[in-house]
């Protein structure tokens, strides 16, 4: 057996990890919809929702997580501030 150029293996295991996340992480329809009890509507986190999502946690100076993890007393004031918005 021939003699492996020494950049072959690295840049083997580096495809290996990178085709995944090119391929798989562009499909699908990701949007998520989320009821508003005290509203009565659902809000659908899209590339729409997030821009306003994002604004409101810039207004009130919260760190950026997913709306799901956030407390129901933020998930509240979000839904009552994107109503007047």
């Amino acid at each position: 057996m021939g003699r492996v150029h020494p950049y072959f293996i690295p840049l083997l295991l580096s495809a290996a990890m990178v085709v995944p996340a090119l391929t798989l992480g562009c499909g699908g329809n990701h949007d998520s919809r989320v009821y508003d009890a005290d509203h009565g509507d659902y809000h659908t986190f899209n590339n729409n929702e997030t821009v306003y999502y994002q604004q409101w946690e810039t207004e009130n100076h919260y760190d950026h997580k997913d709306f799901k993890v956030r407390s129901k007393d933020e998930q509240k004031q979000y839904f009552d501030w994107r109503h007047k918005h």
